[in-house]
């Protein structure tokens, strides 16, 4: 029997045979030079035309995909017929006789070692990239384009990793369990994953040497794959096959002796609002201001910046909504604010840092958000990103002050903000620890690198620990203050079942996660009492390894189970 070690990103134990992804489209000669009978004009026709059909072929896929899938192949269609990129692929095809299918192929790897190096958010989009760039061979050289193995039965999926072009439109009747070479657990692969509610593990080496017709068992609770089925195992999947249906979230985030645990939405534009809404949030916990940026020239003008919080404000009257401002940087770059290239930009100049580089932007954000706030009943609280002393908490308490904007916050996200909370706490209102950059930043891993998906984990005792001095460093300034100083996660493992008993055990106030992930968070969090909660912290805390930290709360929670979880 060989077993494959990954990273579990959605819970579920399946039995299931193996097909392969096919190969990949390959890279054409270097040596490929124009054809004689083809003039430099007509072949940049060609690519245009071959473009042109891969973002039509994904827009008709799209439209049979749900949300987030749809929003991912929409999103890939566009770069396909990106200009940059295309002007690039015919520019080699004229000054240096490259055969089309070669122009595009090294204008595209060029695009995507660009954003390799920039990390981050900028990263994610290489897999997005290497797809476009196969489609759009595949078109010009009538060769089959990529895309998932057809099979008249249910089949477990292995692959280096899928184009999320590839995943947005799986089906989970078909396609029963996911496993990956490769990715890591923020990647788009496993987002899409998550959404779908299919379970898959990610960065599991030699998965992708598994004969095709291979039954192995996978439990991505564990974050496991077994080659040799047991009866063991088929217990374990029909237990997983028979388990109790998901309640719907009812709008009320309660544990079993009654305390309330408010659940919010982190949402990026009055669309995914007004969804976060329909499925019974109890307000948004993580509005990414920057989504409104992305793909901007030049700043936003207020108006336009009003509109577009207003929208989200609208989607939720009276309600708690957290903006948090412009996280621009590293792996979300602005044309008009990040203009120097940086060695190393997730440590660089991002997030409340920028307003140091470019003064002007974040004030009048601040002013857009105070416009949209006057005009709108929600409840808005306003914090800043990429917060690390207590003197740049300050700061944006001023601005914020200047504006006439309260409660006022800032994001926990360095072992800087963690350990220092209670002084931060001093000049601020409440905090929200955003997971997935202090763990990133407290390991010293980047999360997109799958060889570093271990350490990359916020079930790292060390991370919790962080968590746990920001919470007791939020307690301390508000006995000093006299006032309760709050303290939330809007990060990754807030929708996490297990993760989110453990949060509120170290003393998390309020929980923000997608909004898909509020039922099953709900259902997890009222099969326990705080006390117990803390019970569970205290016994996670206890382990030396993020797997045995996992497993420990696990055991104590047998819901999980129970729901398939």
């Amino acid at each position: 029997m060989t077993t494959y070690n990954g990273v579990g990103v959605y819970a579920g134990r399946v039995i299931g045979k193996v097909l392969q992804m096919p190969d990949p489209i390959k890279a054409p000669s270097t040596s490929l030079k124009l054809s004689a009978d083809e003039t430099p004009e007509a072949a940049a026709e060609r690519i245009k035309a071959a473009a042109e059909a891969v973002k039509n072929g994904l827009l008709e896929r799209a439209e049979h995909a749900g949300r987030d899938g749809k929003a991912v192949l929409k999103s890939t269609s566009q770069m396909a017929t990106d200009r940059a990129l295309l002007k690039s692929a015919i520019k080699l095809v004229e000054t240096q006789d490259k055969a089309p299918e070669l122009a595009v192929w090294e204008a595209a790897s060029s695009f995507a070692d660009q954003m390799a190096a920039l990390g981050g958010y900028m990263a994610e989009r290489v897999t997005d990239i290497h797809d476009v760039r196969a489609r759009i061979v595949a078109e010009l050289t009538g060769q089959q384009a990529p895309g998932i193995p057809v099979s008249a039965e249910p089949f477990i999926l292995a692959a280096i990793d899928l184009a999320p072009a590839d995943t947005a439109t799986l089906d989970p009747k078909q396609v029963i369990a996911l496993i990956t070479s490769d990715g890591g657990p923020q990647a788009h692969t496993a987002i899409l994953a998550r959404g779908l509610g299919l379970p898959a593990i990610v960065a599991a080496k030699g998965v992708t040497e598994i004969p095709v017709g291979t039954e192995v068992y996978v439990d991505s609770n564990a974050g496991l794959v077994e080659t040799e089925v047991t009866e063991a195992h088929r217990e374990l999947a029909e237990k997983y096959a028979n388990r109790k249906e998901l309640p719907d979230f009812d709008g009320h985030g309660v544990m079993a002796d009654g305390s309330a645990v408010p659940l919010y939405a982190n949402v990026g534009d009055g669309k995914s609002a007004e969804k976060a809404a329909g499925l019974k949030a109890e307000g948004v916990g993580l509005l990414r201001t920057e989504f409104g940026f992305l793909g901007h020239d030049r700043e936003p003008s207020v108006e336009t910046q009003t509109a577009s919080y207003k929208a989200v404000f609208d989607a939720f009257p009276g309600q708690h909504i957290v903006v948090r401002t412009l996280d621009a940087g590293a792996d979300k770059p602005l044309p008009f604010l990040n203009t120097k290239e940086e060695e190393n930009p997730a440590l660089g100049v991002r997030g409340f840092r920028t307003d140091w580089t470019v003064p002007g932007v974040l004030t009048r954000q601040l002013e857009a958000i105070k416009a949209a706030s006057d005009d709108s009943d929600a409840d808005i609280w306003v914090m800043a990103p990429m917060i690390s002393t207590t003197s740049e908490a300050r700061n944006f308490k001023n601005m914020l002050d200047e504006v006439g904007l309260k409660p006022r916050g800032v994001m926990v996200e360095t072992p800087a903000a963690a350990v220092n909370a209670e002084a931060i706490l001093g000049e601020v209102d409440f905090v929200s620890i955003g997971t997935n950059d202090l763990t990133q930043y407290t390991m010293a891993a980047d999360r997109l690198l799958g060889d570093l998906a271990h350490l990359n984990n916020p079930w790292q005792p060390a991370v919790l620990k962080m968590i746990k001095l920001t919470v007791e460093g939020a307690q301390r300034a508000s006995t000093t203050a006299g006032t309760k100083k709050y303290v939330s996660v809007c990060g990754e493992a807030a929708a996490d079942p297990a993760l989110a008993v453990v949060l509120v055990g170290l003393g998390v106030d309020t929980l923000s996660m997608n909004a898909g992930a509020m039922a099953a968070v709900s259902a997890v969090l009222k099969s326990v009492t705080r006390e117990k909660a803390q019970q569970i912290a205290v016994k996670a805390l206890s382990e030396i390894s993020s797997a045995e930290a996992k497993a420990a709360a696990r055991s104590e929670l047998p819901i999980l189970d129970e729901l398939g979880l």
